[in-house]
């Protein structure tokens, strides 16, 4: 029997998440996360077969440190990365610009691709790279794949894609609209067209994916065609710490008015604003318990954050022309329903609505909250990027003929 297992990799610069994969049955054998890499607090949590899960705290100097202490944990659950059972190693990675438009098979050449993509994902990309090399030491003989954040809305033309700037100049320092959280855009616009008994190609879905960091795309027949971060993850809608979209001439106005630096500006608009800059909170739970006590403030950073929300779906309605759905995923999208309640209401003319009882459930599972006979669907739907990072892997290796190397 071949090899049908896949470890999904997704190295951040202080973290190391993990999930084991067993693409037969799409049961997962092992999980885990190790955090504060780097630090005399650091922690490794190792959920294995028997799904009672281990902890270790202490100091993890390193990435290399902290992937060597998952492959320990890994061996004493008999699934180790010397396992015949395992296919590959997938790796997600944040920016992939327009070098990569698929999961890629890496090799030097595809390492140093990325390595040169630093510049578009300073926080990003050094640690996946960190990541990919270590695995690649632990397992230099097993295939291992790039799966890019950005991948999936490559597909938007150009007419979404372009800032309007002088071509040159955005074409010198690769300025355009990437978009971010594809993986999770993929996974969720297919699933929900699986939801309403369609093939992909047959549907047009919004699909919301709010968490801390938010976007929204627009899916024509299972091709992205636009999305609202752009360069980098700051565009686009309210997010928890994050502006979203404001005039360009604010950061003139603080550096020149508000002497402040470049650095300050990138700080308050990536880690001071969205909701937290609002009301001080950027947990969505803790600003409607607060809403309920008669907070002005979180009231207004929640309907500043539904009204960017609906201008978004608008646009994206008339961007697809005809919507077969609408599908919340993530952290808030998944289990915030008065926040789907409010980005609904007063859309019934776009043919979108939610009924209360629907949308006050709470389920692990894919579901329809749009009442029945709904001119559009509105659905709720868990995404799950390590599938479909892990998805991806074993599509390109599984069959072990997969291509190596830059697929631009």
């Amino acid at each position: 029997m071949s090899p049908s297992r896949v470890l999904v990799l997704n190295s951040g610069s202080s973290s190391v998440k993990y999930q084991l994969l067993d693409m037969r049955d799409g049961s997962r054998p092992a999980t885990g996360l190790v955090e504060r890499i780097g630090e005399r607090t650091s922690r490794l949590r190792h959920t294995g077969p028997a799904a009672d899960p281990r902890e270790q705290y202490g100091p993890i100097a390193d990435h290399e440190a902290a992937l060597k202490a998952v492959a320990e944990e890994l061996t004493a659950d008999g699934l180790g990365l010397d396992s015949p059972e395992l296919a590959a190693i997938g790796h997600r990675v944040v920016h992939g610009g327009m070098s990569f438009t698929e999961p890629t098979v890496i090799d030097d050449a595809v390492l140093a691709e990325i390595e040169r993509l630093i510049p578009l994902a300073p926080l990003h990309n050094p640690a996946n790279l960190t990541g990919i090399r270590t695995a690649r030491a632990l397992r230099p003989d097993l295939p291992q794949v790039a799966v890019f954040d950005t991948a999936f809305h490559t597909t938007m033309p150009e007419s979404a894609a372009r800032y309007a700037i002088d071509p040159a100049i955005a074409d010198r320092y690769r300025i355009r609209r990437y978009g971010f959280h594809g993986t999770s855009h993929a996974y969720v616009s297919r699933a929900a067209a699986r939801l309403l008994g369609r093939t992909p190609q047959e549907v047009n879905v919004i699909v919301l994916h709010l968490g801390n960091g938010a976007s929204a795309s627009a899916v024509r027949g299972g091709r992205c065609v636009d999305t609202s971060m752009g360069l980098t993850p700051l565009e686009g809608l309210v997010m928890g710490t994050r502006s979203g979209d404001l005039d360009p001439a604010v950061i003139f106005h603080l550096a020149r008015v508000g002497g402040m630096s470049m650095d300050e500006i990138d700080t308050l608009l990536n880690k001071r604003s969205g909701l937290f800059g609002l009301c001080g909170d950027n947990d969505m739970r803790e600003i409607r318990r607060r809403i309920d006590e008669g907070d002005e403030a979180a009231r207004l950073a929640f309907d500043v954050y539904v009204h960017r929300l609906k201008k978004y779906i608008g646009a994206y309605c008339a961007v697809l022309g005809r919507v077969d759905a609408v599908a919340f995923t993530a952290g808030v999208g998944e289990n915030a329903a008065p926040v789907r309640a409010a980005a609904m209401a007063g859309l019934e003319g776009l043919g979108l609505a939610v009924d209360p009882e629907l949308n006050a459930v709470r389920a692990d599972e894919a579901r329809l909250i749009s009442p029945a006979g709904a001119r559009v669907a509105v659905a709720v739907v868990p995404t799950d990027e390590e599938l479909e990072i892990a998805t991806q892997t074993y599509a390109l290796v599984g069959t072990g003929s997969a291509p190596v190397g830059n697929n631009s």
